[in-house]
């Protein structure tokens, strides 16, 4: 019984480590957030131009993870020099998924709305 009691206490304590770990790990939005060097209140924007990358991180030599087109929405949180970190709100005209994470230059966004 004593054996059987350790072993759940020991079991109970490494399900709650393994739990304080999960929460504190951050997700893979904010680690990309994390190299923002600025905050901005948070703003709904649209897409001034056509194919532009939607990039990975905040520069040209980062990977695209798809173009964005003219109107396409975007929620934009942060930002690094002359780049923003955004969300898209709807499916992008050329399929990218609602929801997903991303770097754009700030001149190719039409307007910025609180």
């Amino acid at each position: 019984m004593k054996h059987a009691r350790r072993l759940a206490t020991v079991t109970l304590s490494l399900s709650l480590l393994g739990g304080t770990a999960a929460a504190l790990a951050p997700t893979a939005s904010a680690a990309s957030a994390s190299t923002c060097t600025y905050n901005l209140a948070d703003h709904d924007a649209r897409v001034d131009g056509n194919g532009i990358n939607y990039r990975t991180g905040p520069s040209t030599s980062y990977s695209s993870k798809g173009f964005l087109y003219d109107n396409d929405r975007l929620r934009v949180y942060c930002g690094k020099g002359d780049w923003y970190y955004t969300k898209l709100i709807r499916r992008s005209k050329s399929g990218l998924s609602s929801g997903t994470y991303g770097w754009i230059r700030s001149d190719m966004l039409l307007q910025l709305a609180g």
